[in-house]
């Protein structure tokens, strides 16, 4: 195991002394099994960003760290592998932090080992809680640069948010509902993963400001606190649709898709619309089937080119970069993508 990667470079991937890993490599005894874990780790992360490691050259190690759930976060972490090879002047590795359920004391926890343990910059999704944009300016103030993906800690140091605008996606998520259901009478049921996630609450305030205008008096039912986990989400879509009748769309700003549908269907009920966010696995299995109406889209391996490259300015090799927010691409079962 790891015998073409260099026990330095081990080391740094996960986290531990050459010393450990040496042990580890070499089968000695005294190695505990959560390091035996995170050597095993780092070489398969290393064995995958083999292409990047043969580049040579300046090596920068940043670390993803996302609090998400796992059909998303591991979209991301295949965009960012997919970006690294081709970054220039430097080679990125990349070093991987994902929960599905992480508190943001949790978050705070990881944040601050980094910061003492070193890394040359952070692409971060997280709560905006206090206490983790203190974290992120204590990073900041270690010199290591924070970018924000797919939702903002706008009042923290990050140097860059990377993403759709939220508000606008929200708007657009009401625009098609607004369509879909015209004068039809019906209750929208709205799920969020976290309010704490700005990027949610942005979505579900343009949805709401929206829906006002395009169809005054359109009722909506919240449920929030899910993590966009099936197995939370599906009991509380179970309450809401036996609680109201009306319901018949859905507009899913936090995920968790294949529940609600299932939801829908434990109940015999049928729905007019179904709005969701991103083109993961599950969801592109649910546009084919025709459960879902439409998955407003951005393309990730841009977004994690973009994030890379405020990184990669931040430490001088290339000049001042401007992003505009990612094009949100509506998806439906008539154009999906190859």
């Amino acid at each position: 195991m790891g015998r073409e990667h260099r026990v330095r470079d081990i080391a740094v991937q996960a986290g531990l002394s050459e010393t450990t890993v040496d042990r580890v490599l070499n089968g000695r005894a005294g190695v505990s099994a959560r390091a035996r874990r995170q050597v095993d780790q780092a070489v398969h992360d290393l064995d995958r960003q083999a292409a990047q490691i043969r580049l040579g050259g300046r090596t920068l190690v940043i670390d993803l760290v996302m609090q998400a759930p796992t059909r998303f976060s591991g979209s991301v972490r295949a965009a960012l592998e997919a970006a690294l090879p081709g970054l220039r002047p430097a080679v990125l590795r990349a070093r991987f932090d994902l929960s599905e359920t992480a508190s943001a004391a949790d978050v705070v926890a990881t944040l601050d080992k980094l910061r003492k343990r070193g890394s040359q910059g952070v692409i971060l999704k997280a709560p905006d809680e206090p206490e983790v944009v203190e974290a992120v300016d204590r990073l900041v103030a270690a010199g290591i640069p924070v970018v924000t993906l797919v939702t903002d800690l706008p009042s923290s140091q990050r140097l860059a948010y990377v993403g759709i605008d939220n508000r606008s996606a929200g708007a657009t998520a009401a625009y098609f509902l607004a369509q879909w259901l015209g004068a039809e009478p019906g209750t929208v049921l709205v799920t969020l993963s976290r309010g704490s996630f700005r990027g949610e609450e942005e979505r579900e305030m343009g949805f709401r400001s929206t829906l006002r205008r395009l169809a005054p008096g359109r009722a909506v039912v919240e449920l929030a606190e899910t993590d966009g986990l099936d197995t939370t989400i599906h009991g509380q879509a179970l309450a809401a649709l036996t609680a109201d009748p009306a319901i018949n769309a859905v507009y899913s700003i936090g995920g968790g898709n294949r529940a609600i549908v299932r939801a829908f269907a434990d109940l015999d009920r049928e729905y007019r619309c179904f709005v969701a966010h991103d083109l993961d696995a599950d969801n592109l299995s649910l546009l084919r089937a025709g459960a879902l109406s439409v998955v407003l889209h951005h393309d990730l391996p841009t977004d994690l080119h973009h994030a890379c490259q405020h990184l990669l300015q931040a430490h001088h090799l290339l000049p001042a970069v401007r992003t505009p927010p990612s094009n949100l691409q509506p998806i439906t079962p008539y154009n999906l993508p190859g």
